[in-house]
């Protein structure tokens, strides 16, 4: 008879922040108490979080725990998005939305944008988003969780759409579930980190005070040090730097202002980086990520001041980092989540995805005492691709520009691409074509609105969108289009939303 491998009973989860909390909390709604876990971290060391943005999966994520969605909402002061604009990517003066959700309705067995390519290439369309109910939301300055539906029989359909809110109100939020579930939390400093003779395992962290904290199972959360999974197991680190040459970020909060009601992230193109915009309830995220190669930090904190909506609340802070990921995410018994276990430029939002499926993908490979090298081996391999598809992602918004005005742009153009990446941009030039690959979270609706977006246009459509008359193309994506603007019309304003369900208290 086979016997069952020796049970994890101990995890220990170095660093607080948005990484740290949701490892607690998840591992803690999920083993229900039969697991001991505790959360070390230092209220002096502090954690990076300037606000976050999110994208959808971030839903079933709070869902997975049980949050109810008004309450997170409130908590974090929180507000609702449905895509990110673009301003200044493809050209100067341009603009483009990654909304969420459908972009047109597929009809047959083509996806709708090859309908819409042949009816562009007739002169007889509107742009990309005109087809898209999160865009034209957006746009319009209005949001609701569910669309009415065409007829009046039919039920609401569901709308796409993730979260902005406040990094360290949502650490807090988290703390206390976690704490409410069983999680134990340790304040204070890591002195030294004890490892297994043989095999060099983590067995036990020793804090400032003498306390030896012993574990069977260890997350690194502790940012871009990396604590455990470098600067103890020496994990090594692959540099993406030549591909994405931004290696610095300086954030700074502003007043609210008219703007910051609209429900969607703002990215706008400066010469050597891009600036975000996040809006919140009670204040608005702002920074520049940038290049140092190719501007000084004073000048990119310049640009930043001249191009905020509303008065700063603090003086910009600032963030260093190399843009890559560990070689392995999983090293011995050492799982590295958040900053520890690699960076990739907020671009598109995905930094708390990949807390959430790095917390997904250990479950699924969740360990016995063995520690099985197989196992350990498959986790790291899927890591490392949806690492790379991220990566190939955010490239493509900067190889693909048109932009030719200073010498960081000049650069992004000549970049020797990711043959992946090289690969998906030739075959949607040639006929529109996209396939996904398994790792990658990013949709092949995705992928249309940022390549579009950015200017590329396929040479030909795909031949069965011929079997469309032109006058039945131009009756479809008619319907669309009002089915859409109907639907949008019937929308409260992202405010009257927010006053209505998930407004925030006021500080006292």
């Amino acid at each position: 008879m086979q016997q069952a491998p020796d049970p994890i009973r101990s995890i220990v989860i170095v660093g607080g922040g948005s990484a740290g909390w949701m490892a607690a909390a998840a591992l803690a709604k999920l083993l229900d108490g039969s697991r001991s876990i505790r959360l070390i971290e230092s209220e002096q060391i502090g954690t990076v979080g300037v606000g976050e943005a999110t994208i959808p999966q971030m839903r079933l994520f709070n869902s997975a725990l049980g949050l109810d969605e008004a309450e997170f909402v409130r908590q974090t002061q929180g507000t609702f998005k449905l895509g990110i604009e673009f301003v200044n990517w493809g050209a100067l003066g341009e603009r483009y939305m990654h909304a969420f959700g459908n972009v047109g309705q597929d009809l047959g067995l083509l996806p709708f944008h090859q309908y819409w390519l042949k009816m562009r290439g007739l002169g007889q369309t509107d742009g990309l988003g005109a087809y898209s109910l999160s865009e034209m939301a957006a746009r319009a300055g209005r949001f609701s969780p569910q669309a009415a539906a065409p007829g009046p029989a039919s039920a609401p359909m569901p709308v796409a759409y993730a979260y902005h809110f406040d990094a360290g109100l949502y650490a807090r939020y988290l703390r206390g579930f976690s704490e409410a579930l069983g999680v134990r939390r340790t304040e204070g400093k890591i002195a030294r980190v004890e490892q297994r003779a043989g095999d060099g395992f983590v067995s036990a962290l020793v804090m400032e005070d003498g306390e030896r904290i012993e574990g069977d199972l260890f997350i690194d959360c502790s940012g871009f040090r990396g604590l455990l999974i470098e600067e103890t197991l020496k994990t090594g680190y692959e540099d993406w730097s030549h591909w994405l040459p931004c290696d610095r970020a300086l954030a700074v909060p502003t007043e609210n202002t008219g703007l910051s009601a609209l429900p969607y992230t703002r990215s706008t193109a400066h010469q050597s980086g891009w600036q975000w915009r996040i809006p919140l309830q009670h204040r608005t995220g702002n920074g520049h990520v940038f290049a140092s190669k190719f501007i000084s930090e004073d000048e990119a904190c310049a640009v930043l001041l001249a191009n905020l909506d509303g008065r700063p609340l603090a003086e910009p802070k600032p963030l260093r980092f190399v843009t890559g990921k560990r070689r392995k995410q999983w090293n011995k018994n050492v799982v590295a989540m958040g900053l520890a276990s690699g960076f990739l430029e907020p671009l598109e939002s995905t930094s708390i995805y990949m807390v959430q499926a790095s917390i997904s993908r250990l479950i699924q490979f969740f360990p016995s005492l063995a520690f099985s090298p197989v196992e350990i081996d498959a986790y790291n391999a899927q890591s490392d691709e949806e690492f790379a598809r991220v990566r190939d992602f955010i490239i493509l918004h900067y190889c693909q520009s048109s932009r030719v005005d200073s010498p960081f742009w000049r650069y992004c153009r000549e970049l020797e691409l990711p043959p992946e990446l090289s690969a998906k941009i030739a075959l949607f030039r040639a006929s529109g074509r996209l396939f996904r690959s398994p790792q990658d979270i990013f949709t092949e609706l995705s992928w249309l609105q940022v390549l579009v977006g950015q200017g590329l246009m396929p040479d030909a459509h795909h031949p069965l969108a011929d079997l469309l008359t032109p006058d039945e193309g131009a009756y479809f994506l008619a319907n669309i289009r009002a089915g859409i603007q109907a639907q949008v019309n019937a929308m409260p304003s992202h405010e009257e939303f927010i006053a209505r369900h998930c407004k925030a208290q006021p500080k006292a």
